[in-house]
């Protein structure tokens, strides 16, 4: 008896004296990250055996809330980097109300029109319209460099990132090859494994990721739409071919020919490559929010601002032609005033079929023969129908004729529609009727009123004021030689030509005013052409909030830049707070199940200590025991 109580108390002296130590350790890692508390099971001694054997060393692990973490961190790195770059980028456009920021440089401009056209003779009013006009195609600009400055920054972080993510993968990879070599028994196992799910939870920041446990120890990393990163010990290696500094031009395409930025293959262990954008395998984390920035966001930011250099220099040199009913009494269609109809001006008819589904018919003329192929995207209505056709220069030699352009647009519509002169109407008046196809709803145009950015001393109130500060050329929208709208924010420039000759601001000929003394005419038509002629402006830039063009006043067009960013970014700054508290309650919830809670650590070890003296006892005693029965 008295041996079979030694033989007792030596093992729960073991095994007491190893939970000891699994306390202590657990103590000595409280903070430190990736650390899961460890606990040990005592087991069974043998048969023939007394009391209990040491048992392995095992980690208090919540596989579910582990998970939940996971998930979560993908997500928090999502929202952040999303609240963080829209933040910026509503900074670019200055807080509103202040003088410097864009709606304050825009009002100043339109003041400054106001003035000249209360006292057309004052220099100083020439001069200060002038230095207006500078100050806003300069802020525009600045804006629209700063988008390409944000774009440029998320391509260089995607390809750390990405680096980043293949390194994680190879990391795993050897975590996974060192694990299966292990024994459970080993007590270096769970620190090779809390190493691993380090690594697994750094990686969930970069791209959501789903990691499933095999039977041998190892594990498997998906993302989360499915495609497999890490098979045990075989790991995807991933490359970013980053682009550099980027322009407006530089858009995403899935045609990597077609591409102007960087995508994420991975190449697996067997040499297949996925191209994981391509693929949308990648749909939270902070690569995939730095991808929806670069390709989408942030383009779309580029378009208002193009949009708005775009309206800001055609309300100077265009006017609004808008369809009328014949008063003749014509019935299925419009008449439209098309005289100086220059490449670029495009003439949206609005259709409606028997069902009563409207859409639009978007004429763009071109100066090219054939005339370039325009995407939908790039006009004013993404969902619209494009007719490109081609007409001659409004200077062209010899000079050009209403009748070409009626057999231009009569040959771009088709059969269905009949175009022709209006009767008593404008030399450049186009008649378009319905004649059997769908029904003409409306019909407008923005039709340029000068020939070139030389044309200041027209007898019209138009005057390219603002001119693509890269060739000194007039702005029509033009895609001949590609799209001319496209990274016009960051080119609008004062015209050259007007600023060499200030009095043109008020100067019209054929007026009975000798040009350089004028009337308030010219620079009133300018302010009202911003601020109460509604023109049309695309789809693209996401104004309306839905997928149609939006109809507004440069002014008013403005205020809507500044309204969506500033309200996107308030949206992901709350986001990103709701995702912090949730990745919060996630890691507490973790760090209750998985975490070390030194109170709870300390009363074991107390309890513990009193089992070793409580064992230490019931040793002494048997030793008395023994000793007393060998004297005997």
């Amino acid at each position: 008896m008295a041996l079979d109580a030694f033989s007792t108390a030596t093992a729960g002296l073991r095994v007491t004296q190893a939970q000891i130590g699994v306390v202590s350790q657990n103590i000595a890692n409280v903070g430190t990250a990736g650390y899961v508390r460890r606990t040990l099971s005592p087991v069974a001694a043998g048969v023939g055996n007394a009391g209990v054997a040491t048992g392995t060393i095992g980690r208090a692990l919540d596989a579910a809330a582990l998970k939940q973490l996971r998930s979560e961190t993908s997500g928090a790195a999502y929202t952040g980097l999303m609240a963080q770059t829209r933040t910026q980028l509503d900074t670019l456009y200055g807080r509103p109300g202040d003088s410097s920021a864009l709606d304050g440089v825009f009002n100043s401009f339109t003041l400054s029109l106001q003035t000249l056209a209360a006292n057309p003779t004052s220099t100083a009013a020439r001069a200060t319209v002038l230095s207006s006009a500078s100050d806003l195609a300069t802020r525009i600009g600045s804006a629209a460099n700063g988008v390409q400055a944000l774009r440029s920054g998320l391509e260089s972080q995607l390809a750390a990132d990405t680096d980043q993510a293949s390194n994680l993968l190879a990391q795993l990879a050897k975590l996974n090859t060192r694990i299966v070599a292990t024994s459970a028994d080993d007590p270096s196992r769970p620190d090779l494994e809390d190493q691993r799910d380090q690594a697994l939870t750094s990686l969930s920041g970069l791209i959501d990721i789903n990691a499933v446990t095999q039977s041998d120890g190892s594990v498997s990393v998906l993302t989360g739409s499915g495609v497999t990163l890490l098979d045990r010990s075989n790991a995807a290696s991933l490359s970013f071919d980053a682009r550099g500094t980027l322009s407006a031009n530089a858009l995403y395409s899935n045609d990597p020919s077609q591409s102007g930025v960087g995508t994420i293959v991975a190449t697996t262990p067997g040499g297949g490559k996925i191209d994981l954008l391509a693929s949308g395998a990648i749909r939270s984390g902070s690569i995939a929010a730095a991808v929806e920035l670069r390709d989408t966001v942030l383009p779309q930011a580029q378009r208002q601002l193009d949009d708005l250099a775009a309206g800001l220099s055609r309300a100077m040199s265009d006017r609004v032609a808008t369809g009328t009913v014949p008063t003749d009494g014509t019935k299925g269609g419009f008449d439209i005033d098309l005289t100086g109809l220059s490449a670029g001006n495009a003439i949206t008819l609005t259709v409606q079929d028997g069902s009563g589904t409207q859409r639009n018919l978007i004429l763009l003329p071109s100066y090219q023969t054939p005339p370039p192929a325009i995407p939908a995207g790039a006009t004013d209505d993404a969902n619209a129908t494009v007719i490109p056709f081609t007409i001659r220069r409004p200077d062209a030699v010899p000079p050009r004729t209403a009748d070409e352009i009626r057999g231009a647009i009569t040959a771009a519509l088709g059969g269905g529609y009949t175009v022709s002169g209006v009767p008593g109407g404008e030399a450049g008046a186009v008649r378009i009727l319905s004649s059997g196809g769908a029904a003409l709803v409306a019909a407008s145009a923005s039709v340029t009123q000068v020939t070139s950015a030389a044309d200041i001393k027209g007898s019209a109130t138009q005057i390219p004021l603002f001119v693509d500060g890269a060739s000194a050329t007039l702005f029509t929208g033009s895609f001949d030689g590609g799209s001319q709208l496209t990274g016009f924010a960051q080119r609008i420039a004062v015209n050259p030509t007007v600023v060499g000759s200030a009095g043109s601001l008020v100067g019209i000929t054929g007026t009975g005013t000798a040009s350089g003394i004028g009337d308030g005419a010219r620079p009133q038509a300018l302010f009202t052409a911003l601020t109460g002629t509604q023109r049309l402006f695309s789809s693209s830039s996401g104004i309306s909030g839905i997928n149609a063009p939006t109809r507004s006043s440069v002014a008013d067009f403005v205020q809507g830049v500044i309204s969506v960013q500033g309200a996107a970014a308030a949206a992901a700054q709350d986001l990103d707070e709701g995702q912090g508290i949730a990745l919060s309650t996630a890691q507490g919830r973790f760090a209750s199940a998985s975490g070390v809670n030194i109170d709870q650590e300390m009363s074991n070890l107390i309890a513990l200590q009193q089992a070793y003296a409580a064992n230490a006892r019931v040793l002494t005693a048997a030793r008395d025991m023994i000793d007393t029965l060998l004297r005997i």
